[in-house]
């Protein structure tokens, strides 16, 4: 078997004051390494405005084809959005393969989907991003054959049939569209059962696959790496006070995520919009935790979820030696060493809209028919017929809360 080559890559940022560059540069390493490029070197200009033609003008690329040669780099990163022409131009400058960010994001989405969504929806977005772009990209996209943002829809046929991924585009939306429908049933049948959602939201790399694994014993890949899980997953779990929530993982966020991949992904960010609580986890031990929490919090603004509430939970404690200060709706927890996690789920139960509540009753023998009813809507742990009436230990739906609070014991 053929052993994979890893990519020499130089990253490039123009910086012009639209936000912390550095933080974003370090980000972009980040996902490199993550789609199996050794990064060995960086190249950021401060600059008023981007080059039209090359992003960082005739003089600062030239110092990077320089650098390009020197190094051996096969492939340059932008930490922007480039233009077809851009593209055209600093491959014919430096003879090198450029890629920018949203394409090396799509390339990390290629490599992880799993499911037949989650693959449709890499494919569509992709193709989306690089018709535009066709034009310009004539001889780079077949330059050398692979690599890096090359993973996904083959690219001769991106390069001379436009027609046919203007087809394909309609197509793979349509099969999206069914597959959306399809979860919007999943999710009437989950109300009119009265299930209740809890999505796992946070930055990507905040330890969301890890929490789901230890509350649900689920086998879902959780690796110290960017976007390591692309498609939701969802399991049961029982709250302390008897209910239960079905948890829904969901793809990581990560800062200027660009907005046709929210789009491209919306049908597996909307679980999130769709739930009854949200279990936003952080990463503590981060020094950005506190900006990567907002990007999270208004990413969900976004999609609509402003109004669900929120549990946060500040995962990896452990690593950290300051006492954070905790409330109702806030947890400190090590998902890796299994800690905190009572305190989370009570404090999960207490935040979660109530549709039933556990309550002990004593009922008469003549309302014995209500135990039937007790079932259907809600649920039964323990039943016990005594001298005095039929002892039920039970989870009730809001709706019989009243009827049966007159059967109520201590």
């Amino acid at each position: 078997m053929q052993e994979k080559t890893i990519e020499k890559a130089i990253l490039v940022s123009a910086d012009i004051g639209e936000y912390d560059c550095e933080v974003s540069v370090d980000e972009l390493a980040e996902l490199a390494k993550t789609a199996g490029a050794e990064e060995i070197a960086r190249v950021i200009q401060k600059r008023e405005a981007y080059d039209s033609a090359t992003v960082i003008g005739e003089g600062k690329l030239s110092e990077v084809k320089e650098l390009c040669q020197k190094l051996g780099a096969t492939l340059l990163i932008f930490d922007c959005e480039l233009t077809a022409s851009q593209i055209r131009n600093i491959e014919d400058e430096t003879d090198v393969r450029v890629i920018d960010r949203t394409m090396l994001i799509l390339d990390i989405f290629a490599g992880r989907a799993v499911s037949r969504e989650g693959k449709l929806q890499v494919e569509l977005a992709q193709l989306r991003y690089r018709l535009p772009r066709l034009m310009g990209l004539g001889t780079s996209l077949s330059r050398l054959g692979g690599g890096i943002g090359t993973r996904g829809p083959g690219e001769t046929q991106l390069e001379t049939d436009r027609r046919h991924i203007r087809r394909r585009i309609d197509k793979l939306a349509a099969e999206l569209k069914e597959l959306e429908e399809r979860r919007g049933y999943s999710r009437e049948r989950r109300r009119k059962d009265n299930v209740q959602v809890g999505a796992i939201v946070g930055y990507t790399n905040a330890g969301k696959s890890t929490l789901l694994n230890l509350l649900t014993g689920a086998d879902v890949l959780a690796e110290d790496k960017l976007f390591a899980t692309l498609d939701p997953t969802s399991r049961s779990i029982e709250l302390p006070d008897g209910r239960s929530l079905l948890l829904v993982d969901t793809v990581g966020l990560i800062r200027r995520l660009p907005h046709h991949l929210v789009e491209a992904f919306k049908s597996t960010l909307e679980e999130a919009a769709c739930a009854d609580i949200i279990i936003h986890v952080c990463d503590v031990s981060d020094p950005d935790a506190a900006e990567k929490a907002d990007v999270t919090l208004k990413t969900l603004a976004e999609l609509g979820a402003a109004e669900i509430p929120v549990v946060t939970v500040l995962n990896k404690c452990d690593k950290i030696s300051e006492n954070i200060p905790a409330d109702d709706k806030t947890a400190k927890i090590s998902a890796l060493k299994n800690e905190g996690i009572d305190e989370l789920l009570e404090k999960i139960s207490k935040n979660l809209p109530q549709t039933s509540r556990r309550m002990k009753l004593l009922l008469p023998y003549d309302k014995a028919g209500c135990t039937s009813k007790l079932r259907e809507n809600g649920k039964v742990f323990a039943e016990e017929y005594t001298e005095n009436g039929i002892a039920v230990d039970a989870l009730v739906d809001i709706m019989m809360i009243k009827q049966m609070s007159e059967y109520e014991v201590n």
